[in-house]
């Protein structure tokens, strides 16, 4: 019955640890706060996510061939909004299903565990 009710409260989470620099390449393991959150994160049975808010700033103003060689430089494969997206769908079960046809190519947002027919209707 609580279901019905779609309360925020029990939403699943994603922690956002906001971290410098020097603390984004081994993704907040030296960071006691970090930890911290960890730990909260853990007992309620949700996720933690670290990013670098400063260099995610700097990326946005990046052209694609100029933001791979920054992340490169920091010893990352993937910027922070790259990598909540996939800790999101993870968290929601969902995947993208993919069609491609004469005329146009589309990603669809699905359930994790739906078969292509169900997906395509």
């Amino acid at each position: 019955m609580l279901e019905s009710f779609q309360l925020l409260s029990s939403k699943p989470v994603i922690y956002a640890a906001n971290v410098v620099e020097e603390d984004l390449a081994n993704d907040g393991a030296d960071n006691e706060n970090v930890a911290k959150v960890r730990e909260y994160a853990k007992e309620q049975g949700e996720q933690v996510f670290v990013v670098c808010a400063k260099i995610e700033e700097e990326i946005a103003s990046l052209d694609e061939e100029e933001k791979e060689m920054f992340l490169e430089e920091l010893g990352l494969t993937s910027a922070g909004l790259d990598r909540l997206i996939a800790a999101s769908y993870e968290l929601l079960g969902l995947i993208s299903y993919l069609t491609a046809g004469p005329t146009e190519s589309r990603a669809w947002t699905i359930e994790r565990g739906t078969l292509a027919p169900q997906a395509a209707g």
